[in-house]
């Protein structure tokens, strides 16, 4: 195992990222910005150096910095958690001929789920099942027209090397469709560097489902079981759950099995190795792939605690070269786990609130587990994700992780600033929401103020 790693993040992951390590006896390094100098992740970390002033591309997305930090430390791997650099294959490859271990994919891997409309042509050659739409990155608005009247309205136009909803819009009718191609390359462009969209079939109210993958060097692959990640904003989840709603009580279980076999299909067409996700979207009676993720996800935990398999201890395991031991007959889901995101944001109008927390008191009790990024007094900047923490409640079933995550919601006390703590309040009181009856849309119609 490494004697020494580096931890290319902020906030609650590189707080767990550090745990982790920590306990398997290896020494960290913690990067920090100017704003995040008196945060509990630098102060709990072995090593702390500073990679430059507050905002983001001047720091954590500041390659050179960090590889200097490395190089300075003498770290032998580098964890790069999610966001900021998590999915950048050149910092990847840089490090790694510099005799530097990067805890995440191969470079090659990562390149080709970049690459949306790519990693589409490898999944389909695979067998597996996707959302109808473009073979290949459209080049302009005349064939984007004719192209969406083949797949049928609504049609939605994705940037090529996008994420995390970036650089998508949808279209009704040809004449939108016109605007949205443009307003979409726009964006692309602007945020990925590159001009490249696909189209897709639209569907208005589909469910969000994703599965956990593990995957060692030795191309041993094997799924950690579904989540559901239906109720989301503008694209970005809110509330995840292990496991699905959509498949509680047994219900269509071939098709979670079709789906856990083409997840699989879709990391070895990758050529997938360490912790990573393929996300499907359910309609329809279907399951369409949509993408895979070259990372950890933000939700993460919620598949820990049901499955008590520890995804960041695997991940510097195989990343150190160990064969996966586990076996796909070993990972079974105990109970049922959701997780929150605890945002400093009005409830209302959902625009960031940052600022001090004058008061931060997590709730506690049984199947609570926080993952914070800051403690009581520490100040919430507009520099980053404005994300506090992650409140992570577990069950014996779906309804006991309801009830025990409807009295941690209640207790969570958070003054100074203002959060979406009344949104969650919402949400778990919601009857449509306690029935597992959710789609991508569920915040347009339920849990409003």
């Amino acid at each position: 195992m490494f004697r020494k790693i580096l931890i290319a993040n902020r906030g609650e992951i590189a707080r767990r990222i550090n745990t982790v390590a920590q306990s398997m006896g290896m020494r960290t390094v913690a990067v920090y910005s100017d704003a995040d100098e008196k945060l509990p992740f630098v102060k709990e970390a072995d090593e702390a150096i500073r990679i430059g002033p507050a905002p983001a591309k001047d720091s954590y997305l500041n390659v050179e910095a960090i590889l200097e930090a490395v190089k300075k430390t003498g770290a032998e791997a580098v964890h790069p958690g999610y966001g900021f650099i998590s999915e950048n294959a050149q910092f990847a490859r840089t490090i790694s001929n510099a005799g530097v271990v990067f805890v995440g994919p191969p470079p090659e891997a990562m390149e080709r789920m970049k690459d949306k409309s790519e990693a589409r042509r490898l999944v389909v050659e695979a067998g597996v099942p996707v959302v109808p739409g473009t073979a290949t990155v459209v080049p302009d608005v005349k064939t984007a027209l004719e192209q969406a009247e083949q797949i049928g309205y609504p049609v939605l136009c994705k940037a090529a090397g996008g994420g995390g909803g970036i650089g998508m819009a949808v279209a009704q009718t040809p004449a939108e469709m016109e605007k949205v191609f443009r307003a979409c390359s726009d964006r692309a462009k602007a945020a990925f560097g590159r001009e490249g969209v696909y189209l897709e079939r639209y569907f208005p109210a589909p469910r969000h489902i994703e599965v956990q993958i593990l995957g060692d060097l030795k191309g041993h692959t094997l799924h950690v079981i579904e989540r559901e990640c239906s109720i989301q904003r503008r694209h970005q989840k809110v509330v995840e759950e292990a496991g699905a709603p959509l498949f509680q009580g047994g219900a269509d279980e071939p098709l979670r099995q079709q789906m856990f076999a083409a997840a699989l299909k879709a990391a070895r067409a990758f050529g997938y190795a360490n912790a990573g996700t393929v996300e499907f979207l359910y309609s329809e009676g279907g399951i369409y792939f949509i993408e895979m993720n070259a990372r950890l996800q933000v939700e993460h935990p919620v598949t820990e605690l049901t499955t008590g398999v520890d995804l960041i201890g695997w991940q510097f395991r195989i990343a150190a070269g160990e064969t996966l031991t586990l076996q796909q007959d070993q990972i079974e889901r105990t109970g049922h786990a959701l997780e929150f995101r605890i945002y400093a944001e009005d409830p209302i109008k959902y625009f960031p609130s940052p600022g001090p927390l004058k008061v931060y008191r997590p709730p506690t009790g049984a199947g609570v587990r926080i993952d914070s990024g800051y403690a009581e007094g520490d100040l919430v900047t507009p520099n980053y994700d404005p994300m506090i923490a992650k409140l992570i409640v577990s069950g014996t079933d779906r309804a006991d992780a309801i009830a025990r995550a409807t009295d941690a919601i209640d207790a969570f006390d958070i003054q100074g600033i203002k959060t979406n703590l009344p949104l969650h309040a919402r949400i778990l009181r919601d009857e449509t929401f306690r029935a597992g009856k959710i789609n991508t849309r569920f915040l347009e119609h339920h849990a409003k103020p």
